[in-house]
């Protein structure tokens, strides 16, 4: 991060383990912070979770002519320690390495007070062999959320030729609701043994012919999604599967 002066932990040279980014580094101080509404705690079994802070001389003074932005992220404790507030959530490995399992941006509360993490959501249905990439989206003003999927070509033809479905060509099929309906129950087989609910399982779904690459600037060069811009791009497609 660019507020902690770059790293703030890093992964020892003889640490193997992949998926976590290591014990904290000389110059600053992490802790986690409770998290109440998304369900984080310090308390939490058999790892503590909660939004990761950083604190030391790593960490910058805050963002330049935006005082309120600067107040809202950074802020001194009781014991007059300051700590920068990441938005991401992480968890602590009984050896002291730190993972970064969740986002705060990416936790969308529902019409009836549900909270849906959307990056664990698209996690869990990535596994679904159907699957290239998926977005998952929730209004706040609606009880369910919809999913965007770029379905796998060789994958999903394959069923259609298996199925005897008919089509001229890719973007056909991902209108056929054969096709719709067949990549959707694949996502709620996947999110049974995730343990989703069933308001993070997507009511209804857009197949999306076109992959996403950074070329088309919908995904970064580390292929993470650029939710607004998805989201400015397929507007009308998501408005359409909330009437």
């Amino acid at each position: 991060l660019t507020e902690t002066c770059a790293g703030a932990a890093f992964t020892e040279w003889d640490d193997p383990s992949v998926g976590r980014v290591g014990p904290p580094l000389p110059c600053c101080n992490i802790k986690l912070v409770s998290w109440e509404e998304g369900g984080y705690t310090t308390s939490d079994k058999p790892m503590p979770r909660g939004e990761v802070v950083v604190s030391g001389f790593s960490v910058t003074a805050g963002y330049f002519n935006n005082d309120a932005k600067t107040n809202e992220v950074y802020k001194v404790d009781e014991k007059g320690m300051r700590w920068f507030y990441t938005g991401d959530i992480g968890q602590f490995h009984p050896d002291g390495c730190l993972e970064i399992i969740d986002r705060k941006k990416d936790i969308v509360k529902l019409q009836h007070g549900e909270y849906v993490s959307l990056g664990k959501v698209e996690a869990a249905l990535m596994t679904s062999n159907y699957v290239d990439n998926i977005m998952v989206y929730a209004d706040p003003f609606h009880n369910y959320c919809v999913a965007l999927v770029v379905p796998i070509h060789q994958v999903l033809e394959k069923w259609a030729k298996e199925g005897g479905i008919k089509y001229t060509d890719f973007p056909d099929l991902c209108d056929k609701a054969e096709a719709v309906k067949e990549v959707q129950q694949s996502l709620s087989k996947v999110a049974k043994p995730a343990k989703l609910e069933k308001f993070e399982i997507p009511a209804k779904i857009k197949l999306v012919p076109d992959a996403w690459t950074p070329e088309s600037g919908l995904v970064t060069a580390a292929l993470k999604l650029k939710r607004e811009q998805l989201k400015a791009k397929f507007k009308d497609e998501l408005r359409n599967m909330y009437a």
